[in-house]
C-alpha cells in the first residue's frame, strides 16, 4: 500500500534584540568528574552519573505512524536498536552509533496497533465496513481516527478494545524482555495523544516505573488532563508508579500551561496540587520544535531562537507563545502560587524524540527532516530524497493533497518545508545507576535535564555558604550535595547571617562532540502581578569577559566548514564550572533558577545531508547550530517575614 508523507507545518521568524548581560564571576576551568562505572547500587548521591535516554518514541504500532508514513517496526526492535542491537529496516540493515541508557516506547495509546490488522486481509478489521473503505487508503485511514477520538467520538465499525488490549500485553512483554539491568533500562509507557479541536495539543507521556502496567487511559475517554490525573491517581491507590510528562507544548496555542483549567475556571489549589504531583516533568527539545522558550517569550535572550516551530502541528496556525514555553509556564507558576499556595509549574525539564519510526537517534548527521531518525552508514536516504528536502528550504510548498482532503484546507493554507523542524532531544538523568528505580526515581525527584541531542553533562545545585573555591575542588561534587541541593529541588528558607545562595554549576562537553562556549543561569522571579526573567552569563570559554562599557559577550566564533560539514574544537572549552551568586538577590521575592549550557557552532543537519550528497546548501539561513543542555530549575522561597 502506498503510504504518504505529510508535513503540515510553518515557520515565521521573529526578530531578537541583544540582552543586557550581567558580567560572569571568575569562571574555573575543571575536568569533568571521573565517572565510575556502575555496577552495584550506591547509597550515596554523590556516585551519581549521568545515563540518556528517550521517553517518547513511536513504532509502526502507532496509528499516525503506520497511516502516514508505512511503518512496520514492532516496540522490540526499537528496544533492540536503542541498546545498540541491529536491526533490519525497511530493506537496510541499521545500527545505533551510540546506544542509548534507557528507553520508553510509548506508541499512542488510541487504537493501539489496530491499523496494522489491515496488513492481514484476513483479519476481522479487512473484512469489516471500515476495512474495505480503508485498507487500501492508509492515510485516510490514519484521518478517519484522528478525527474519531479528537472530535465525533470512537469508530462504530469494529471493537478494537480487544486489539489494544493485545497489543498493550506485547509492548509490556517486549520492555520486560529487553531490560537488562545495570546495562539497558526499559521503561513502560504510552502516549496520551489529547488534541482538541484536532489541533491543540495537549499530549502526555505517561510513564511507570515497575514491570507491570494496567490498559492505558485514552485520549479517546477524555481530552481533560485532569480526567488523566484521576486514571492516575487510582492506580497509585493500587500500587502502581507512574507520572505523566507534557510535550511539544510549543504546538499547544497557550493551553498547556494556561491560567485557567480545560473548563475555563481559573487555576485552584487543588488542581495546582493534582498537576504538580502527576506532571514532575515536562519534555522541552525534540524533533518537532523546541519548548524551553522563544524570541517572543524572551526578547532578551540572544539563544532564545533555536530551533522554533511556531506553528500547530496540523492546522499549520500560528499557535499562541504565551502559555506554550516551558520558561514562560515557570514564571507563571511564581504567580499561581501566589494566588493558590501552590505551584502547578514546579517541573524538571528533560528531552526526547517523537521519532515514529522506532530508530531512536540524536545526532545532526543521524536526521534528514522526516519525522524518524536514520543511519547515515545503511543508504537509508538517497541523493534524489535529500535534494527534495533540501529545495523546501524557504519555500512555502504546497500541502499534499492527501491532507488536503483529510482537513478541508485550500492547498495554499499549508506548507511542507521539512528544513524547519531539527533533530531528536535527549532525556538526561543523574541516577545511582542504570536501573528501571533509578531512572525512574531520578525522574521523579527531578534531577534531570534535557539536551537538544548532544550528550553533554550539566548539573546545578544551590546553597547558602558554598565556598568560592568549591569548582576547583576534586570532591565538589559531595560537597555540593552535603551543602544544598541539587537541579528539581526546593532550597530551603534563608538561614540567619547569610546573603545571597550560592550556585554550583558545572557542565562537561559530550566526549564525542564539541566544546562549550559558555553557561548560564536564567532566573525568573515574581514582578509585581507578574513575573520577569533575566539570563546571567556565569561562565565563559577561552578566556572572555564581557565588555567594559557595554557588558556585551563576544561571540565564541565559528570552526564550520560548509563544504565539508565540519569543525575544529580548536575554540570553546571541554568543561566550565563556577560557583555563582545572585548580584539582584531579594530575600523577599520567590524566585527559580536554572543553568543552561551553549556548545560551539556545529552543522545543522542540513549542511551535513546538502554536503553528503555534494548538494547546494538549503536557503534558510540556519547552516550551523550551537545546541545545548538545560537542567531542571531550582525554587527559592522568600525568607520567612
Amino acid at each position: 500500500m502506498k503510504k504518504t508523507l505529510v508535513a503540515c507545518l510553518f515557520f515565521v521568524l521573529a526578530g531578537c534584540e541583544k540582552p543586557e548581560y550581567e558580567p560572569p564571576v571568575k569562571t574555573t576551568s575543571v575536568p569533568p568528574p571521573v565517572l565510575k562505572p556502575v555496577v552495584e547500587s550506591s547509597t550515596s548521591p554523590a556516585d551519581r552519573q549521568p545515563f540518556y535516554g528517550d521517553l517518547h518514541l513511536h513504532t509502526g504500532w502507532s496509528f499516525d505512524a503506520w497511516g502516514m508514513y508505512g511503518m512496520q517496526t514492532t516496540p522490540a526492535e526499537a528496544y533492540q536498536f536503542a541498546s545498540g542491537e541491529a536491526i533490519d529496516f525497511m530493506g537496510h540493515r541499521v545500527q545505533a552509533r551510540r546506544p542509548l541508557d534507557f528507553v520508553a516506547v510509548t506508541d499512542h495509546a488510541e487504537y493501539l496497533a489496530v491499523l496494522n490488522e489491515l496488513d492481514d486481509p484476513e483479519s476481522e478489521l479487512s473484512l469489516s465496513e471500515f476495512g474495505e473503505r480503508f485498507r487500501e487508503h492508509p492515510f485516510q485511514a490514519f484521518g478517519a481516527i484522528h478525527h474519531a477520538y479528537t472530535q465525533d467520538g470512537p469508530l462504530p465499525e469494529f471493537d478494537y478494545a480487544g486489539l489494544m488490549r493485545s497489543a498493550w500485553a506485547r509492548m509490556i512483554e517486549a520492555a520486560n524482555q529487553y531490560y537488562q539491568p545495570g546495562r539497558f533500562t526499559t521503561l513502560i509507557g504510552y502516549e496520551w495523544t489529547a488534541m482538541p479541536e484536532g489541533k491543540y495539543n495537549l499530549h502526555r507521556n505517561v510513564i511507570f516505573r515497575g514491570d507491570d502496567a494496567p490498559e492505558p487511559f485514552d485520549a479517546s475517554k477524555s481530552q481533560n488532563p485532569e480526567d488523566l490525573w484521576t486514571y492516575m491517581e487510582g492506580l497509585r491507590e493500587q500500587g502502581y508508579e507512574l507520572l505523566a510528562i507534557p510535550h511539544n507544548s510549543n504546538g499547544s496555542g497557550g493551553y498547556m500551561f494556561d491560567w485557567v483549567d480545560r473548563k475555563g475556571d481559573p487555576i485552584s489549589k487543588a488542581y495546582a496540587e493534582r498537576r504538580q504531583r502527576n506532571e514532575p516533568l515536562v519534555e522541552v527539545f525534540q524533533g518537532k520544535g523546541q519548548s524551553e522558550t522563544m524570541p517572543a517569550i524572551s526578547p532578551n535572550d540572544e539563544f532564545a531562537d533555536f530551533e522554533v516551530l511556531e506553528t500547530l502541528l496540523t492546522s499549520g496556525e500560528i499557535s499562541e507563545p504565551a502559555g506554550s514555553y516551558a520558561r514562560d509556564a515557570l514564571g507563571r507558576g511564581l504567580v499561581l502560587e501566589q494566588r493558590t499556595g501552590i505551584n502547578p509549574f514546579n517541573f524538571g525539564m528533560i528531552g526526547s524524540s517523537d521519532f515514529h519510526n522506532g530508530l531512536s537517534t540524536s545526532e545532526e548527521r543521524e536526521f534528514t527532516g522526516k519525522n524518524w531518525g536514520v543511519d547515515p552508514e545503511s543508504g537509508m536516504v538517497t541523493r534524489e530524497e535529500a535534494a527534495k528536502t533540501l529545495a523546501q528550504a524557504g519555500k512555502n510548498a504546497k500541502s499534499d493533497s492527501d491532507w488536503d482532503s483529510l482537513n478541508g484546507k485550500s492547498q495554499s493554507d499549508l506548507v511542507t518545508d521539512l528544513t524547519i523542524v531539527g533533530s531528536a532531544g535527549l532525556a538526561g538523568v543523574w541516577a545511582e545507576e542504570n536501573t528501571r528505580e533509578a531512572i525512574y526515581d531520578a525522574l521523579a525527584r527531578k534531577e534531570a535535564f534535557a539536551t537538544s541531542g548532544t550528550r553533554l553533562r550539566i548539573r546545578l545545585f544551590a546553597g547558602w555558604q558554598y565556598p568560592e573555591t568549591l569548582a576547583a575542588d576534586p570532591d565538589w561534587v559531595a560537597k555540593a550535595y552535603a551543602g544544598g541541593v541539587p537541579m528539581g529541588s526546593d532550597l530551603a528558607a534563608q538561614p540567619d547571617n547569610t546573603e545571597s545562595p550560592h550556585f554550583m554549576v558545572w557542565a562537561g562537553k559530550d566526549p564525542d562532540g564539541a566544546n562549550l562556549d559558555r553557561l548560564q543561569i536564567i532566573k525568573l522571579w515574581l514582578a509585581d502581578d507578574g513575573y520577569q526573567e533575566k539570563v546571567y552569563d556565569v561562565a565563559l570559554s577561552d578566556g572572555r569577559a564581557p565588555d567594559p562599557v557595554t557588558g556585551k559577550v563576544a561571540a565564541v566564533g565559528n570552526t564550520v566548514n560548509l563544504q565539508t560539514a565540519t569543525y575544529e574544537n580548536s575554540i570553546g572549552d571541554a568543561a566550565l564550572a563556577t560557583v555563582w551568586q545572585d548580584p539582584d538577590f531579594d530575600p523577599a521575592v520567590p524566585a527559580i533558577y536554572y543553568a543552561r549550557a551553549i556548545e560551539i557552532p556545529t552543522p545543522r543537519w542540513t549542511t551535513i545531508l546538502a554536503s553528503r550528497f555534494d548538494l547546494p546548501l538549503p536557503d534558510n539561513g540556519r547552516p550551523t547550530l550551537q545546541e545545548r543542555a538545560v537542567s531542571s530549575p531550582v525554587w527559592l522561597k522568600p525568607q520567612a517575614q
